[in-house]
């Protein structure tokens, strides 16, 4: 398909594919979850809450009644959460796409550590992802399937380098924040160039939403309801912000478009909003020493290093058998 062709609101054909997204429960994961569901995906809906997950599926079962949509509880910031669903996912059949979308927005004013002993914003946003990433990757392989890792355009206009990934020393919220998105990003392209290197045919990508607020985007029970108050300020800030929905379609279009390839950045047009594109990451996270030294510390941190060998087996054993 043609760059140019692309229509966010009607994808192509997806039916028999697989993906699972995770933080579907509201904004981006749950429109992500949306939008693929109604292209005829098969959707693994993922959250750490039991209740909001069954309102986020009750709410897509409500616009698409025929929604092939599964529920898996799912906390990234647990990497025990994180084995467990990852187990449940490989006992399945092959995986065509893994969104991982879940995050802290809003980091806590004073630094917190996770059960593991990790800094809560990285383990969620870039740690719980490595591993989780690592841990489907057998099933990725078979199916040739690809993952998407979800940035932020705030990396390029506060270039923190993570020198002190967990903020040991310095905590801010918003530093833990971008720092975080710093990490998935280089995750994400170095994901990429460590696949190519080792032969497995999956395909690493990195996608961010632009500047995408819940008050501009339509109310859903459970999963979407601004206040008044919301409303009327995320409105004001309409010439450089979108809907949800819309933020969705740069992970959504970096997931599925057949012409998409590994390595790349995508975005709004317009950077905070707009059609989605392929565009430029941020220069610290292109920085392959940067990458390479996250890398090795979420390995350690992991304490399980990718099963390189494994995948390229597996996907050699996936097409012999398709053929």
């Amino acid at each position: 398909m043609a760059r140019d062709e692309w229509d966010p609101e009607n994808l192509p054909d997806l039916s028999g594919r697989r993906y699972l997204v995770t933080g579907s429960t509201a904004g981006l994961g749950f429109f992500s979850s949306l939008q693929l569901a109604g292209a005829g995906a098969h959707v693994i809906m993922t959250g750490r809450n039991p209740n909001r997950l069954a309102a986020a599926r009750a709410a897509v079962w409500r616009q698409l009644p025929d929604a092939d949509v599964d529920t898996l509880l799912l906390d990234t910031s647990n990497l025990g959460s994180v084995r467990a669903a990852a187990a449940t996912v490989r006992g399945r059949s092959g995986l065509h796409g893994l969104l991982l979308n879940a995050g802290i927005v809003h980091p806590p004013k004073r630094r917190e550590t996770t059960p593991d002993g990790h800094e809560i914003v990285f383990a969620t946003n870039a740690l719980g992802h490595y591993a989780l990433a690592g841990a489907l990757l057998l099933p990725l392989a078979a199916a040739r399937g690809r993952m998407v890792w979800v940035g932020s355009m705030s990396t390029s206009l506060w270039p923190f380098e993570p020198i002190d990934p967990e903020l040991e020393n310095e905590y801010s919220p918003w530093r833990a924040y971008v720092q975080s998105k710093v990490a998935t990003t280089a995750l994400g392209l170095e994901a990429d160039r460590r696949l190519r290197a080792a032969n497995v045919p999956i395909a690493s990508l990195v996608a961010h939403p632009g500047f995408s607020v819940s008050g501009r985007t339509r109310g859903i029970r459970d999963v979407n309801e601004p206040s008044i108050g919301t409303r009327f300020a995320d409105n004001l800030q309409a010439p450089i912000t979108q809907s949800k929905e819309h933020g969705a379609w740069p992970l959504v279009r970096a997931l599925t478009d057949p012409e998409a390839e590994g390595g790349e950045f995508w975005g709004p047009a317009r950077v905070v909003s707009g059609a989605p594109r392929r565009g430029t990451a941020a220069k610290i996270a292109r920085d392959e020493t940067i990458a390479a030294r996250l890398w090795n510390y979420c390995e350690h941190a992991v304490g399980l290093p990718w099963p390189y060998v494994k995948a390229s087996a597996k996907a050699s054993r996936s097409r012999r058998w398709w053929r």
